[in-house]
């Protein structure tokens, strides 16, 4: 096992990550940007370095920084947690090549999911069931690109090759508008990405966004059932479920199964979230994340498994001490994320924390690394929380959230607590499964 681990990472997950190092008894170092020097796991690391000023791009994103800062503090392996370098090749091909562990897969393996053309192809190689859609990336022949459309079948949507985050997505709708969709889709790829590849989908209209988490040492793997994350706004997750609405033990176990082998063949090493649209009844891989997922928790609810932990413990070269067998589900959990931005405008709202008040009580966990008197910086992403509940049905799960965000106090600044109040309030969400976009057309239809 390790002795000491750094955490690269910044904000909630890096506490969680800094709280799994220490029940496995692993010195903890945490690197901090000149922004971050409050940031509550850096107080509480062994030992803790500054990697630059607060601009990520001179601090969380630099490379060259983060491995002398390993250097410096003689540590054994790096946790990129999520965000940041957490999925770029690179970082993990230097943190390799500087004699550390890097904990997730190798950079090889990063490089080939990462990419959504590959990993796409990577799925179908694998048995898993896929979008129809182009055979690669699309060329400039616009006769060409209409006929691929074509026998697609409309509507169809343009994807950046290496994008994410809900950018480089064009949704075409007839003949016309294709080829200038998909030069405009380039352009913003080329300028958000370095990467001006795209290529074509079949658009569904009425898809869930389902995804399954597994752990892989390689040579064994098994899945720990899926999650629901189809609230969403601009492509960004706001609520979290775990196991989802109307989906069979025979559906979970057998695409479940499918990434599971598929993690095997690849020889992939740690935690990865293979990521699909669902609709009618049938899975369409999209991509994967090879990397922990911020809704990690939970699945952490209702299987028991503290998945940080299990990470760490592969990395370190120790076999999968899990069989699928092992697996159960308990109940169902629900996470609610808390972002510093106005409930309505969603403008980021950062600024000094007067007064924090948890909420608490049974089936309740709170993933978070605020306090009284600490400054939300305007440098980085806005969430500053997690609240997580737990309950033997979905309906007791939603009544201790409504409980929880009625506990919470944030005062000082803006957060998004009364947004989730009035989702769970709404009937339709209580009731039955929803869309990837229920909940831009709820919050259109609030705004009338």
């Amino acid at each position: 096992m390790f002795k000491k681990i750094m955490i690269a990472n910044r904000g909630e997950i890096a506490l969680r990550i800094l709280r799994a190092c220490k029940t496995l008894g692993i010195q903890t170092v945490a690197v901090y940007s000149a922004a971050d020097k409050d940031l509550k796991h850096v107080k509480l690391a062994d030992e803790a370095v500054c990697i630059g000023p607060a601009a990520g791009k001179h601090s969380y994103l630099n490379i060259a920084n983060i491995i002398s800062a390993a250097e410096i503090a003689h540590v054994d392996a790096v946790h990129p947690g999520y965000g940041f370098l957490a999925e770029n090749p690179d970082f993990a091909r230097a943190v390799a090549e500087s004699n550390f562990t890097f904990i997730g897969p190798d950079a090889k393996t990063i490089e080939m999911m990462g990419n959504k053309i590959s990993a796409i192809q990577t799925a179908k190689q694998f048995g898993l069931p896929t979008i129809p859609g182009s055979e690669g990336v699309l060329g400039d022949d616009s006769e060409t690109n209409q006929k691929i459309a074509e026998s697609i079948g409309y509507p169809v949507i343009i994807k950046a090759a290496a994008g994410g985050g809900g950018r480089g997505m064009r949704v075409v709708h007839n003949p016309q508008e294709l080829n200038d969709l998909i030069a405009q889709t380039q352009q913003e790829a080329n300028t958000a990405f370095g990467n001006s590849d795209v290529y074509l989908e079949k658009f569904l209209e009425l898809p869930r966004h389902i995804e399954i988490q597994i752990l892989s040492d390689g040579k064994h793997a098994i899945h720990l059932g899926e999650r629901d994350c189809s609230m969403q706004r601009r492509h960004q997750k706001i609520i979290e479920e775990a196991p989802a609405l109307n989906i069979t033990n025979e559906a979970r176990n057998r695409i479940g199964d499918l990434c599971a082998k598929a993690c095997v063949s690849m020889h992939y090493k740690g935690a990865g979230t293979f990521e699909f649209l669902y609709q009618d009844g049938e899975f369409y891989f999209i991509e994967m994340n090879t990397r922990i997922q911020v809704e990690h928790p939970v699945t952490e609810m209702i299987t028991g498994v503290d998945l940080i932990q299990e990470q760490i413990k592969i990395a370190a070269g120790e076999p999968l001490s899990l069989k699928q067998s092992d697996i159960s589900f308990n109940g169902h959990a629900i996470e609610c994320r808390i972002n510093a931005e106005h409930p309505e405008t969603f403008i980021p709202s950062p600024g000094v924390i007067k007064t924090f008040h948890p909420p608490g009580g049974y089936g309740v966990r709170l993933d978070s690394h605020i306090y009284s008197g600490y400054k939300v910086p305007p440098h980085y992403d806005s969430l500053i929380g997690k609240i997580i509940t737990h309950g033997q049905t979905r309906a007791e799960a939603i009544a201790r959230m409504k409980q929880a965000l009625s506990e919470l106090v944030v005062d000082g600044i803006d957060t998004n607590q009364a947004l989730h109040l009035a989702l769970l309030d709404d009937e339709y969400f209580s009731s039955a499964p929803q869309t990837i976009h229920y909940l831009e057309l709820w919050l259109a239809r609030d705004g009338d």
